[in-house]
This record gives structure tokens, C-alpha cells and sequence, in this order.
């Protein structure tokens, strides 16, 4: 496919880069910044802009990968009847394309996503679509970049797995910056928790995370964690996030 990429960042370098090891030519790619826009398509072998009046027209597929609250802006200004539009976004709704072409929808990649990563990562495609043109454009177009599932996801059950997403990814980095600080700050070395962080992960593409769990709070076992519980008084945050969580095991170790 010929492709237009609207956007410059993270999502839009990495889809980019897959598009075009997958075959297909990127003809232009959009930024409002023109700097950020030229080192893209610089990357990605083609053109650039920062103007809208000049996005070109002639594209088979127009792929929107900016922030969500910029989706409206790109709404206002690009208008490609005929074509198939879609964002990338996982908490908009797909209608607020509408107003582009009558053939738009959601390109949805669920993943964790950074422009300056070496190996492009493996990634399911969530994708919806307004109408017969439009899905049969995004199924072939996710199945050329994903080995993994491609997946027809609702609005609704798209925010559902963002939710979930959010927990297994952005709070559980969270919790290692935590960790990070913590050790720091007591003199002992992250980076040894790094296997066991490998390992809990790996697990999980075998047995369920209920059956995975360890450690004291499913073991009930008090004296350790009123221990640990004590080591953390100068770290209110952290033993508040210990102790929630505690709980919260235990709850689950009851049921």
C-alpha cells in the first residue's frame, strides 16, 4: 500500500518502520513540527510536511498516530474522500474520523511503543472499521506487520484491554521505578532484581498470573511482612503501596 503517515512520534516511527519492512511505501509522513517530520521520513525513505494544504490525496491508507486530544485538529484539516483513514489511538472512539472519508476505523497496536528501539517489537493489532472497505484495508494491512493476533476490538472492548494494558505495563513499571529508588537509596543494586523480573514475566505464557503468585502475602506469613513493613517507614509512599497491595493478595488468597 501507498501509505501517509500523520504524526511523528513514538507510534508513528514504529508502525512506519514496520510498514516499510513489510513492503509497503511510505509516500509522505505529516508532522507540525518540520524538523521532526523531516527526520522521519528521512528514516522512512520519503517526503515530509508541515503544511496541511500540501498532505498529498493520492495514498491508499492514511494512518493518524498523534496524541488523542490532536485527533480532532487532524479531523479539521484532512479531508480524503475514498480513502481509508484510521488512529491509532486506544480511547477514542473510531467515529471521530468520520468527517475524512466514509471509510475509517482504529489501527490499534498494543504494545509499548519507543522510536529509538533497534528490533521492532512483535505486537497484536487491534483494529474496527466503519464499513466492509475500511476492515478489509486495516485486516490486510495488520496481518502484513503482527505474527501475533489481529483482533476486531469495539470502542468499548478497546477501552477495556486499555485498562488492563495500563495495569500489566504502565503500573508495573511504576513499581520498579519504586523498587529502583528504594535500592538506591539503601545501597543495594536494582539490576540484580532483573532475573527474577525475567522470570515472573516468562511464566506467564505458561500458567495463569493467579497461579504464578508468590511471596508472604499469599503465604500469610506476618513476621515478614511486619518486618518489611518496618523498613519502609521512611518511605510512606512505597509502604502504602506495599501495604494496599498486601491486602489486596490476600483478598484474592481467600476467594
Amino acid at each position: 500500500m501507498n501509505i501517509v503517515i500523520i504524526g511523528t512520534g513514538n507510534t508513528a516511527t514504529v508502525l512506519g518502520r514496520k510498514f516499510k519492512e513489510a513492503g509497503h511505501r511510505i509516500v509522505q509522513v505529516f508532522g507540525r513540527d518540520a524538523s521532526a517530520a523531516s527526520k522521519l521520513a528521512y528514516q522512512l525513505d520519503t517526503e515530509s510536511t508541515n503544511y496541511w494544504s500540501v498532505i498529498r490525496k493520492d495514498a491508499d491508507f492514511y494512518l493518524v498516530a498523534v496524541a488523542d486530544e490532536a485527533i480532532h485538529e487532524v479531523t479539521k484539516h484532512v479531508h480524503v474522500p475514498g480513502k481509508v483513514v484510521a488512529h491509532t489511538a486506544a480511547s477514542v472512539k473510531k467515529d471521530v474520523l468520520k468527517n475524512m472519508s466514509h471509510h475509517y476505523g482504529v489501527f490499534y497496536p498494543l504494545q509499548s511503543l519507543r522510536k529509538d528501539v533497534k528490533e521492532l517489537p512483535e505486537m497484536p493489532i487491534f483494529i474496527d472499521a466503519s464499513d466492509e472497505v475500511a476492515r478489509k484495508k486495516l485486516e490486510q494491512l495488520a496481518q502484513s506487520v503482527s505474527k501475533d493476533k489481529v483482533v476486531m476490538a469495539t470502542d468499548n472492548e478497546r477501552l477495556k484491554m486499555h485498562v488492563a494494558a495500563v495495569i500489566v505495563s504502565n503500573f508495573t513499571n511504576h513499581l520498579y521505578s519504586l523498587a529502583e529508588d528504594y535500592c538506591i537509596k539503601e545501597g543495594i543494586v536494582f539490576e540484580q532484581l532483573i532475573p527474577l523480573i525475567e522470570e515472573t514475566a516468562q511464566r506467564l505464557k505458561t500458567i495463569s498470573p493467579s497461579r504464578a503468585q508468590t511471596g508472604p502475602a499469599i503465604r500469610n506469613d506476618e513476621p515478614t511482612i511486619q518486618q518489611h513493613l518496618a523498613l519502609l517507614e521512611k518511605y510512606p509512599q512505597l509502604k502504602k503501596i506495599y501495604e494496599v497491595m498486601t491486602e489486596s493478595i490476600r483478598n484474592t488468597r481467600e476467594t
